[in-house]
């Protein structure tokens, strides 16, 4: 089955290289990949909304989201897999960005990506919404870049949905509890 995916994945990485990368897609693309650095964009969202009263909890819920999600991804299941990058192993394939040292699968950026998505659209509804295709552009550039094979994002993806359920899930278990407790004399 690995085998099947990675060819797959071989299949896309240099079909992305020599068919859709482009002069004019390639600064839009490293754009959105360097804002996904170390989820930097959803980290700085997430400390200014922790500047204002009203969003105090959802820029926590943010942060905490993310953290629980590098745990998990960065720390847990890379680790455990340690899948080489595409840069590594597909013949051929050139890298548009500096050539990262961690291990490809699942994909951080997307990872974070989509935990913060999922947090912002469960506090903001529709406006919410415009936060995946943020997410969706910052997972997209990042094969495109030739930094991860399309799996590596699809599971990204969904370890930071999962990630943000569980996170929220958390939170509103222990919001009710401490609102349910009685007050300390």
């Amino acid at each position: 089955m690995f085998e099947f995916i990675q060819r797959i994945d071989t299949i896309l990485m240099l079909w992305i290289q020599n068919d859709v990368r482009c002069a004019v897609l390639n600064p839009i693309m490293i754009f959105f990949t360097t804002i996904g650095n170390v989820g930097a964009v959803w980290l700085a969202l997430g400390t200014l909304f922790l500047c204002f009263k009203k969003y105090r909890r959802l820029g926590f819920h943010i942060i905490i989201s993310i953290a629980l999600c590098y745990v998990l991804n960065d720390l847990v299941i890379k680790q455990l897999v340690q899948r080489p990058r595409p840069f590594l192993t597909v013949e051929g394939l050139t890298a548009l960005v500096p050539k990262p040292s961690s291990w490809s699968f699942p994909s951080g950026h997307a990872c974070s990506s989509f935990a913060a998505a999922y947090v912002l659209t469960k506090a903001l509804k529709k406006k919410g919404i415009w936060f995946y295709a943020l997410a969706a552009l910052i997972a997209v550039s990042r094969p495109y870049v030739g930094v991860h094979y399309v799996s590596d994002i699809l599971v990204g993806a969904i370890v930071g949905t999962l990630g943000a359920i569980l996170c929220m899930a958390l939170f509103r278990k222990f919001e009710n509890k401490a609102a349910s407790s009685p007050p300390m004399v």
